[in-house]
């Protein structure tokens, strides 16, 4: 008689709630409004400091505007038009510039890429000489320019002295103040300057690959290189990527690294697009010097993108 009781109230408790209110449960996916305006302050000030000054920059091209005058007219692309085929040191200092980028990206993609081979291990001396070569990265450009300018100072600088010490005096030179070897002295000093940051990159994709591939391969007969050109390198492709496009961004706004070697305005030699632009808009003609801007720009888009779809260096379709 209990047990039916007992089975009878079970069988009625659920239906002792059925009048209870339920309380809906709010949806896990969805987003407090109050959320959205988090990202405002960052919003307003990438608008503020890059939009606008670029969308004016584009506006300014087309104009003949001075920079302090309230009236201007416009010019269509006459600006574009005189850069390359009127203006000879704008020419001289995009010729100058593409030869640096590809001097330095080489170099440096290069001699990073054996520091980071050579240097792959955790051991104590590894550790060491990575942070000797990743030093000067951390100086500023200006400092690192003025080092240099003593160094290649023909007079009494490092390099002819070390030359003459050794009895090399044939080889010293005047180095910055040789037309036809001056940028790449400076690509010297530009590949000093940051390779040591590249190898960084570099040492952390090294450090990815399983080391399980190599001893396959070691079992399998295969030499060094072989290793290097079926493990290493497709392995390290993606980090080749992030250093070949940050290596390109920074040949092209080696801005004050040129100023502190060689001056202000610097010689035609060394003559680049950063340094260019900034002697147009010191002569006034802030028309004409965002133009070269907006070139400035696009080339370097230009020259990234065709370095990654030349080295196939990202999947099709990105």
């Amino acid at each position: 008689m209990s047990t039916h009781t007992g089975m009878a109230a079970k069988r009625q408790a659920p239906d002792s709630k059925a009048g209870a209110p339920v309380k809906k449960r709010r949806s896990p996916t969805r987003m407090n409004p109050a959320l959205y305006l988090f990202p405002l302050p960052a919003v307003a000030i990438i608008a503020f400091f890059l939009v606008m000054p670029t969308l004016q920059a584009f506006q300014y091209a087309v104009t003949d505007w001075n920079g302090f005058s309230a009236a201007f007219n416009y010019v269509g692309v006459d600006n574009f038009v005189r850069a390359f085929t009127k203006d000879s040191l704008f020419t001289n200092a995009l010729t100058n510039n593409l030869k640096f980028v590809l001097l330095v990206v080489i170099a440096q993609t290069v001699f990073s890429l054996l520091l980071a081979l050579l240097l792959t291990k955790n051991s104590r001396g590894s550790i060491v000489l990575r942070a000797l070569f990743f030093f000067p990265t951390i100086l500023s450009s200006v400092s690192v320019a003025f080092i240099w300018k003593f160094i290649y100072d023909p007079n009494f600088g490092l390099a002819n002295s070390v030359l003459g010490a050794v009895g090399l005096e044939g080889l010293q030179g005047s180095y910055l103040g040789d037309n036809n070897q001056a940028l790449y002295w400076v690509a010297v000093t530009q590949v000093w300057f940051h390779a040591g940051q590249m190898m960084v990159v570099y040492i952390a994709g090294l450090q990815a690959i399983p080391r399980e591939l190599y001893e396959a391969a070691e079992m399998d007969g295969a030499n060094k290189w072989q290793q290097f050109k079926s493990i290493t390198w497709p392995f390290v492709a993606p980090a080749t990527s992030i250093v070949v496009a940050y290596t390109t961004v920074q040949s092209f706004k080696a801005f004050d690294l040129i100023l502190g070697i060689a001056g202000n305005p610097p010689k035609s030699s060394l003559d680049i697009l950063s340094t260019r632009i900034y002697s147009t808009f010191a002569n006034s003609e802030f028309g004409y010097a965002a133009a070269q801007s907006i070139i400035f720009m696009a080339m370097i888009a230009l020259v990234t993108w065709l370095q990654r779809r030349l080295l196939r260096l990202t999947p099709k379709g990105e």
